[in-house]
């Protein structure tokens, strides 16, 4: 079979080669410099030959190879090159094809629109502030043509020593040189913005695999003015996805094999009447049955790598790895498959992942590597849901999560662990740790470990004892133990995890306390009796948020914080001597999840979260303003309401007709309690209270 020859310049050239030696099909890839045979893979089927051609040697080396078919995947800025390829097919009566990289303006309508760097140059010269020149080394000379280019310009080139050398003659050196291979997330282009102080960003049209669209966002999010050169006109083509189906059809077909008739690359063999399986793979996955994959060819595989080494994958997973043909995920969970010789992808948002998918159909089984198990504070939850409507088969493989292996290495077991996350999440860590013998967490930041054993210490927990665990699995691991004082006088790494014993937990259910326990002061309180009840007419859920109107002593606050032990509840009080009050109770009770709010209602609340629901013990004369704002941030909120006095029932019948509520149910409440008077009990009573419940949605 006649080679194929790719003139390989961008991604999808590279891709395209790759895939089509995958298939066996003979390819040579053409590409200009070292710099890019090196990020070619070393396959049997696949030559490349390195160093620039005019259109004549061209058309000499494609004779000499007597290929038929040329596939022209150049950058989209190369004219002079594709005009070239072209030239030379024709000259060498080869068919060519133009690979076209798909356009994508999206988010540009703010950006200054120009037709060559000349004409950024022009523009630039008429501003103030330094600028990231994104154009590549080629067209670095005329940015020289800005007067004091060596201050504000910072040049992003690619990372070899000759580009580097032209650079600096140029006068591009030190931190204004940066010498890097793309393509580049939004994270990273914001930082490198943001680091340099750039209020300009240069660069061109580059599509998706030139990583366009995060050079986009990052501008915007660095506040910096986006510099766009705009492509020239190109000649008629075809995108990725064309471009493999049609040589899927005009080759593989001339060397007997049947299109998407097999999952490639050592994937799974699907079974015809003619074949047989081969002996290592007489058994497809469940999840892989004839029927399921042959709905759209391609499966992607969510793979839990456990601790982040090679020796601790499980055997499945580590099959999965080697017969995938491309690898996706964070730098940290590609290290692991390191010495795999694979196509890699660095993303983690499980949106990106999917568009990558899409604009990759070359790639027919996606590995997708995750940290830990794929069930355990995962990014698999949000890669279930994007893949499956993109009619996706997905695989899932778990692995060994961090809780497992923790406790195995402390010996402890873990049925009766309260799991808990706080990396890149809040979470109520002092009341878990309140009610459970043992709690676990995933900590997120150097400084985490310090801050939480000073939270534990705040809230009266001195005595738990804290177990760390660090770059768990590698030969670097570290586990120390010790009370919370001991722990803090550590330094630790960013990423570890915790355990944390409490054998004096209180692992009951705290409701109706008696009012002797509260911390108290001037500030009103509602009854023990009267608090039971409202806050079980609120019918809270573990996460509500909830906002406390008139807090008082905050006995009503603590109740609702113990009952929405993963929510949180803001405490909203004027009175600064009840704010006092209410923090002695949030710590006495170990609530962690209470905010107090100094400040009057409504007023307080236009800067705090949506709330779930809402108890209203006083409000001042502003019940209505109140209920207003409260049904403005959420029109079904959930409200309880106490008054004793017949004017404020009064306010809140009005109200119940007048604001989009639906009432649910007024009651008054009596209460007795008996006192000892001699050998006798008498009954003395309490003030009738009105609890009335309601929620929006009234129309």
């Amino acid at each position: 079979m006649k080679p194929v020859i790719i003139f390989a310049g961008t991604t999808e050239g590279r891709m395209l080669s790759e895939y089509l030696a995958n298939r066996q099909v003979s390819v040579i890839a053409c590409v200009a410099t070292e710099y890019g045979e090196s990020l070619l893979h070393p396959m049997p089927c696949l030559m490349v030959r390195a160093g620039r051609m005019n259109r004549e040697e061209m058309a000499a080396f494609i004779q000499k190879e007597q290929a038929s078919l040329v596939v022209d995947a150049t950058h989209p800025y190369a004219v002079e090159v594709s005009l070239n390829v072209s030239q030379a097919c024709e000259q060498a009566g080869a068919e060519y094809i133009r690979l076209i990289r798909e356009s994508d303006a999206e988010g540009t309508e703010d950006a200054v629109l120009v037709g060559s760097v000349e004409e950024a140059v022009e523009y630039l010269k008429n501003t103030t502030g330094n600028i990231l020149a994104a154009t590549g080394s080629k067209e670095l000379k005329k940015y020289t043509m800005l007067p004091d280019y060596r201050e504000r310009v910072f040049a992003r080139v690619l990372s070899t020593g000759e580009v580097a050398v032209s650079c600096e003659k140029l006068g591009f050196c030190g931190r204004h040189l940066i010498c890097m291979q793309g393509p580049f997330s939004e994270e990273l282009n914001t930082a490198m913005l943001r680091q340099y102080d750039c209020k300009y960003l240069v660069t061109k049209e580059t599509g998706s695999a030139g990583g366009f669209q995060e050079k986009i966002r990052a501008a915007r999010n660095a506040g910096a003015k986006v510099v766009l050169i705009q492509r020239p006109a190109e000649q008629a083509g075809y995108s990725y996805q064309e471009v493999t189906a049609i040589l899927e059809e005009k080759l593989l077909k001339q060397a007997g094999q049947e299109p998407k008739s097999k999952q490639w690359d050592n994937m799974v063999i699907l079974k015809s009447d003619e074949e047989e399986l081969p002996a290592e793979r007489t058994e497809l996955p469940k999840e892989l049955t004839e029927d399921t994959a042959l709905k759209n060819g391609r499966v992607v595989t969510l793979i839990g790598i456990g601790m982040g080494t090679w020796d601790g994958l499980t055997l499945e997973a580590s099959k999965a790895i080697q017969r995938a043909d491309v690898l996706i995920g964070a730098k940290r969970m590609l290290a692991v498959a390191g010495e795999i010789k694979k196509p890699v992808h660095s993303e983690y948002d499980a949106q990106r992942i999917a568009d990558y998918l899409d604009a990759h159909p070359a790639y027919t089984h996606a590995a997708v590597l995750l940290s830990g198990d794929v069930g355990f504070y995962s990014g698999a939850k949000k890669l279930y849901e994007v893949l499956l409507q993109r009619d996706y088969e997905v695989m899932a493989l778990p692995g060994i999560s961090s809780v497992v292996c923790f406790c195995a290495r402390l010996h402890l077991s873990w049925e009766d662990v309260c799991l808990k996350s706080v990396h890149g999440r809040s979470a109520n860590l002092v009341g878990a740790v309140a009610a459970h013998p043992k709690t676990f967490a995933i900590l997120g930041t150097s400084d985490s470990v310090i801050s939480m054993c000073r939270e534990l210490q705040e809230y009266g927990l001195n005595h738990v004892q804290i177990h760390i665990g660090e770059r768990l699995g590698y030969p670097q691991e570290r586990i120390l133990s010790g009370t919370p004082a001991q722990i803090r006088q550590g330094s630790y790494e960013d990423l570890c995890v915790v355990l944390i014993e409490n054998p004096e937990c209180f692992s009951g259910v705290r409701a109706c306390i008696d009012d002797g326990e509260f911390v108290r002061g001037k500030p009103p309180m509602t009854k023990s009796e009267v608090r039971c009840l409202s806050v079980a007419k609120l019918q809270l859920p573990k996460d509500a948020v909830v906002y406390d109107v008139g807090a008082g002593t905050g006995s009503v606050t603590v109740e609702i914080a113990l009952q929405a032990a993963d929510g949180m509840v803001y405490a909203i009080e004027r009175q600064a001597e009840a704010c006092w009050v209410i923090e002695q109770n949030k710590r006495k009770f170990q609530t962690s999840n209470i905010q107090v709010i100094k400040g009057s209602a409504p007023e307080a609340l236009t800067d705090l979260p949506v709330p779930t629901h809402a108890f209203i013990g006083g409000s001042a004369g502003n019940l209505k303003a109140i209920l207003a704002c409260l049904l403005e941030k959420n029109p079904q909120i959930r409200v309880v309401i106490n008054t004793v006095t017949l004017e404020t029932i009064s306010e809140v019948m009005d109200c119940l007709k007048s604001l989009p509520l639906i009432e649910e149910e007024i009651l008054s409440m009596s209460t007795a309690k008996a006192r000892e008077l001699g050998r006798y009990h008498l009954m003395t009573g309490q003030n009738p209270i009105y609890i009335i419940t309601c929620r929006g949605g009234a129309v």
